[in-house]
Order: C-alpha cells, then sequence, then structure tokens
C-alpha cells in the first residue's frame, strides 16, 4: 500500500467518523470499560473544594453570583442578584407603556401581513392593545375571568395577551396544535369565559368545550373578525374607564394558568401571577445592557408563546430597547432570517440539528466532506481547550481560524449574519453539537428552565467562559440548590405558587423549607454554573436492579445522520433497549449516496438491512464503556417519527415517554422482550 493511499483510506475514515459526529470528538462518555456512561446521582460531586467557597462573580454590572454552602440545610447553593422589588401597581401592561414612553414612534414590532412586511411603532402596538381592553371591558369581561387563548405566535397573539392582562383577566394558554378534547380540558380546569382561536379550522375544534364547560359564555375567532370587532365595540369605553381598570390590576394578581406540556405525565395548570412575568422581563435588560439596550439589535421570534419560554422572552424584548421580528414559524425559517438578520435568537435544539445537518448533507462525501469534517474536529479542539484550560493553545486557534471563510462564516450567513446571542433551550443540546457552533463563531449559549419557574432560571449571559456541558449560572433574582438525591430545587420572585385546582401534586412540588422541587438532577460547581445530569422520572432501574440514565445514550445515537429520535428503555426489563426513528430527508440523501433506492418506503428503511447497520455503529459507540448489563442490547427502528400529530412528542418537541411505551407495548412485549421457553433457559 502507498504513503498517499495509506493517508488517504486514513482521512476517509476520520472525515466519516467526524462527520457522524463520532470518532476523531470529545463523546461526553467515558473510554474506561468499567465506567457506566450514566451519571450515578450517588457518587456525583457537587463541589470540588469547601476552602473556595463562599466564591463571588461578577458578570453582569452590579449584579453578583455567588456560589455557597448553605448553613441550614448544607447544600451547595448559587444566587444571582437581581433588581429590587416593583410597585405594588406594577403589571404586564405597564412594560409597553414603559416601552412607549422611552421609544414611543421607533418601531416594536415587524411581522407578515399577506406575504409582506409591515412594522408597528411602541405607541401604535400600545394604542391596538388598549382599543382591544376597551373592547374587552364592553363585553362584560370582568377583573379575574378567565379566557382560552389558541394561537400561533403572531403581531395579534401579542397585542390580544396584553390587552387581557391589562383589564385583569386570566389567560390560558392552548397550543396552536392541540386537539378538540385538550381544548376542552382547558377551557374547562380554567373556568374560562371565553375562548379565543385564531383560525377557522381552530374554531371547528371548539364544540366540544361548548357542550362541556358551563362557564365558557362566548366563542371568538380572530380570521373572523375578532380583534377588529372588539377595536369597534372599545369605542363605547372611555380612556378613564379603561385606566380606572388597569390601576386596579396588581402586581401580584394572577394573569396566566400556563399548562405544562406533560412530557411525563398529564399537563398541570401552572398559576402565573403579574410579578412573575414582570420580574423576569426587567431583569435581564439591566444585566445585559450592552446587548438589550442597544436598539440597533434585532430579534427574530418563532417559538410558540403558548409556552413560558417564548412569552417570557417577549417581554423581556419588550422591556428593553431592541426591535421584535415575528417569524410565520419553522417553515419560512430560513427566509425570515434573511430579512431580520436578527442578533438574539431563541431556539430549541432540533432547529440548530438541522442547521448541522443541512451544512454535512450539502458538503457531501467527497473534498468538500473532508472539509468540513476538519472543520467540525477543528471547532470542537478549539472549545475543547479553551473549556478545559480557558484559553486554546495556539495550534488550535490557528487550526481553527483557517476554517473560518471556508466553512464557519457560510453556517453564520444561514442564521442571518449578524447573531450575538443565540439562546437554545426547552430541551437539551448536545455539548458535542454546541461545541462545533461555538468553535464556527456561532455564539450559541444553553439555558434550563421550565414552566414552573417562568421558563429561566439558569442561563449563559454573553461574556461568561465557556464550560462545556454547562446550561449556565442562576437568572437574576433566582437562587439554585442541589438538594437530596441530587435534584435540582429553586427559589426566587419568578418561581410559581402553585398549580390550579391540584393541590396534591403542588404540595408534592415543593420542600418543606419551600423550594420548588425540579425533578431535575444536575451539579454546581465552584462557580455557580449548573450541569443537568438526569431527571428522576426519566431514570432507568432495569430487572436486575442497574440504574441507568437514558439522556447520554440517546444523545450518542441520535448523533448518527440518519437519526431522528431515539428513545432508550428497559424499566423493569431484565435489558436495556431502544426505539429509533429515522430522519426522511437524511435518509433519502443517504441511501442516494449509497447506491441504494431513495424512495423506499419508510417502512422498508425499517427493517433494510444496510440502514440497521449504519444505526447499528451508533448504538455501538452508545454502548463503548459501559458494562453489559448498562448497554442497549437490542433496538428497533420504528417507520414514523414522534411527533404532536400522533400524539407522541409535546409543543415544546420533548417525547413523551410514558404515551410511546404505551402506545408500542405490544411491538415491546413481542419483538423487543420476547418471553423465553424453559428449555432455552436451561441451556
Amino acid at each position: 500500500m502507498s504513503i498517499f493511499k495509506s493517508v488517504k483510506d486514513r482521512a476517509s475514515v476520520l472525515t466519516q467518523r467526524a462527520l457522524h459526529l463520532g470518532g476523531d470528538f470529545s463523546h461526553p462518555i467515558s473510554d474506561d470499560g468499567d465506567t457506566p456512561d450514566y451519571v450515578d446521582p450517588e457518587t456525583q460531586l457537587q463541589h470540588h473544594d469547601y476552602e473556595n467557597l463562599p466564591h463571588v462573580d461578577f458578570w453582569g454590572p452590579d449584579r453578583p453570583t455567588t456560589t455557597f454552602i448553605d448553613a441550614d440545610s448544607g447544600f451547595i447553593t448559587a444566587s444571582t442578584e437581581g433588581n429590587g422589588s416593583l410597585p405594588d401597581n406594577f403589571n404586564v401592561y405597564r412594560i409597553y407603556e414603559d416601552r412607549a414612553s422611552r421609544m414611543g414612534d421607533e418601531p416594536l414590532y415587524t411581522f407578515k401581513v399577506g406575504g409582506e412586511w409591515m412594522s408597528k411603532t411602541a405607541n401604535e402596538t400600545l394604542a391596538d392593545i388598549r382599543a382591544v381592553a376597551k373592547g374587552l371591558i364592553h363585553m362584560g369581561f370582568r377583573k379575574g375571568d378567565g379566557c382560552a387563548f389558541m394561537c400561533h405566535t403572531s403581531y395579534d397573539w401579542d397585542v390580544f395577551d396584553a390587552a387581557l392582562l391589562a383589564v385583569g383577566g386570566v389567560l390560558a394558554t392552548v397550543y396552536d396544535t392541540d386537539s378538540a378534547e385538550q381544548i376542552r380540558n382547558i377551557v374547562d380546569n380554567s373556568d374560562a369565559t371565553l375562548l379565543v382561536v385564531e383560525t377557522k379550522d381552530m374554531l371547528k375544534k371548539t364544540e366540544l368545550a361548548k357542550r362541556d364547560c358551563p362557564t365558557l359564555k362566548t366563542v371568538m375567532c380572530l380570521e373572523n373578525g375578532a380583534i377588529d370587532e372588539l377595536k369597534v365595540y372599545g369605542r363605547q369605553v372611555s380612556d378613564r374607564q379603561l385606566d380606572e381598570r388597569i390601576a386596579s390590576v396588581g402586581l401580584h394578581d394572577l394573569c396566566s394558568i400556563v399548562y405544562t406540556s406533560g412530557s411525563t405525565s398529564a399537563p398541570k395548570g401552572v398559576e402565573m401571577t403579574h410579578a412573575h412575568y414582570c420580574a423576569t422581563a426587567t431583569n435581564l435588560p439591566d444585566y445585559m445592557p450592552d446587548l438589550l439596550h442597544d436598539k440597533k439589535n434585532r430579534v427574530l421570534l418563532f417559538l410558540p408563546q403558548a409556552h413560558s419560554f417564548a412569552r417570557a422572552i417577549n417581554y423581556i424584548c419588550v422591556a428593553s430597547n431592541i426591535h421584535i421580528y415575528i417569524a410565520n414559524g419553522i417553515k419560512t425559517l430560513t427566509g425570515d432570517l434573511k430579512v431580520a438578520r436578527p442578533h438574539i435568537m431563541i431556539v430549541v435544539p432540533r432547529v440548530l440539528e438541522k442547521v448541522y445537518n443541512a451544512a454535512s448533507q450539502k458538503a457531501g462525501n467527497g473534498p468538500k466532506g473532508r472539509v468540513f469534517a476538519a472543520s467540525v474536529v477543528a471547532a470542537q479542539k478549539y472549545m475543547q481547550e479553551l473549556s478545559e484550560r480557558g484559553q486554546a493553545s495556539r495550534f488550535a486557534t490557528m487550526r481553527r481560524n483557517a476554517f473560518d471563510p471556508l466553512v464557519y462564516a457560510q453556517i453564520r450567513d444561514v442564521l442571518g449574519g449578524c447573531a450575538r446571542w443565540i439562546v437554545t433551550g426547552g430541551a437539551p443540546l448536545d455539548p458535542e453539537l454546541m461545541a462545533f457552533f461555538r468553535g464556527a463563531g456561532v455564539p450559541v449559549y444553553e439555558g434550563y428552565g421550565l414552566t414552573e419557574t417562568t421558563a429561566p432560571c439558569a442561563f449563559n449571559p454573553i461574556g461568561v467562559p465557556y464550560h462545556q456541558g454547562s446550561v449556565g449560572i442562576p437568572f437574576p433574582g433566582f437562587e439554585l440548590r442541589i438538594g437530596d438525591g441530587n435534584e435540582i430545587q429553586v427559589k426566587g420572585t419568578a418561581v410559581f405558587p402553585r398549580y390550579h385546582k391540584n393541590e396534591e401534586q403542588t404540595e408534592a412540588s415543593f420542600t418543606d423549607d419551600g423550594w420548588y422541587a425540579t425533578g431535575d438532577l444536575g451539579r454546581l460547581d465552584d462557580d455557580g454554573f449548573l450541569y443537568i445530569i438526569g431527571r428522576k422520572k426519566d431514570l432507568i432501574i432495569t430487572a436486575g436492579g442497574k440504574n441507568v440514565s437514558p439522556g447520554p445514550m440517546e444523545e450518542v445515537i441520535q448523533r448518527c445522520p440518519l437519526v431522528s429520535q431515539a428513545l432508550v428503555l428497559g424499566d423493569k426489563r431484565p435489558f436495556i433497549s431502544a426505539l429509533i426513528t429515522l430522519d426522511p430527508d437524511a435518509l433519502r440523501a443517504w441511501l442516494a449516496k449509497k447506491g441504494l433506492d431513495a424512495d423506499m418506503t419508510m417502512e422498508d428503511a425499517a427493517v433494510n438491512p444496510v440502514v440497521r447497520a449504519e444505526v447499528q455503529k451508533w448504538v455501538d459507540q452508545a454502548n463503548e464503556g459501559v458494562s453489559r448489563a448498562e448497554s442497549v442490547r437490542k433496538f428497533i427502528i420504528l417507520p414514523e417519527e414522534f411527533s404532536q400529530k400522533n400524539g407522541l412528542m409535546t409543543a415544546s418537541m420533548k417525547i413523551i415517554r410514558p404515551k410511546v411505551i404505551k402506545r408500542y407495548t405490544e411491538l415491546l412485549n413481542t419483538q423487543m422482550y420476547t418471553k423465553r421457553n424453559p428449555a432455552e433457559k436451561m441451556q
């Protein structure tokens, strides 16, 4: 074999492995054969050295983040100082009013109407809010009345939401993808007197609610002109009447019931007051003034505002000075990015995965593919050194810089070319994918939060040192601690008080000393950075007594370019298994490159030996470094993805584990876990 061919073959191997986020990458699993690739909550260290605590850092102007051992509980705790208390008469409406007083004639929102972009200034937005609020008063909507609202993220969503809250209403969020039964349940649980939907198709789903919910009096549809109708009614209400109503709405009044997306249990109604949203909205601009007080900066919003994450971000943006662009949704995101060219984006991991996969497929397996593969490795190694040593070596820096004009700049251009802060949340982002984007100069920062914490309770602000795998420091105004069993526990102004009409769940969700018990497992380092290591309800206890956290193994399997989703199973079963779905677009391209039938059905692909062999490589990687008892011994490829449409994913793109298990119970019992007969057992 010639030297040239040897080098070429070695490069091809490295290229293939790098393209799949494997091989030359630094995996978040150990290479030690005796070390499982899940985190054992009983052995995970929570701090490095008591002598270093308390420890104080200033990542925001005059806002210390302090890490310490709490004297009463003995738990490691971190807190970030927020703003002082807000006035008792402050409410969500005041955020819009304040924006109009500061920047009234400058654009606040830019959005599409009939395919054309248009803008509304802060004054125009406030006028629309007031006009709709007056209409609600005229139709008899009282302070404390409930309204269920079903609408995709849009300017109308923001105006109606602010108007309803201005008159003291309680908005119950309904995802634009929810079913008729889900609408009925939310209307019933929230005691809504008003149900507002966006489209005529949504209106067809309201029959169950109208039939079964005794409190429901009125149903309105935006597509049928509900906003204009309310504005016409509102002409009969004076400014004085409206201002008196707004003045009656206090900081601690209930303003919303947000229904959790229910990835591990049935949805619960989280009660939110104006204080929760207002504290979150006003804290962040003062913590990151260079970014959020610069009116030249733009943000692009597209996530569903029925989710606390997107809704809280909208309020934060209104409380700042930045210009808000509203996309029509993920389908139009590529074109919307070219128009908005955002400095700030709020995304879920799936968006970033799509960007990476598109770049990988565009590069292919030839010379461009080799360049892309090498660039991925260069970015990851650069960030690995930065994380471990605080500074990358000269070689790593030069290698990374060499790929910037060839690869990284193109990826940044796809995202608009101006990004300064891309926040990902809603689900964990693969640390290796994060390292690639950060190394490529794409400013992706991970955060952590729940509906119960008004979304963000931990985040990575611009300027903090890169800590690979960390979701950041406490959000301003929050305290985080690691309690018994490594559970993440939270305290702060923006933590919810209770679940609506569910005292049993409320009581179970708080510790005896008043901290919200998230059910997530984590650790804090001495600098106050939080790391998520698992979830209590996802822990698998095999029939043999092995405790396995499936998350890390699922991450590795999902790095396979053909795989869309992986769900590792095995609770109370004899061994660990996995249900795996395929990415149709990636599959077609891969089949064509392999000279196989790119038009084969998903059913055929699921059992195709070549496809299974490719997926097996990634299952094997997930099994590296674990004992046989902890490894995925068997997997089944499913012909369809988990989705909202088939009821197996939440609106925030989390797989609903119990529903998947229930749907595929027969498959698991007859094909995955087949019973052995006595004769086989004796052999």
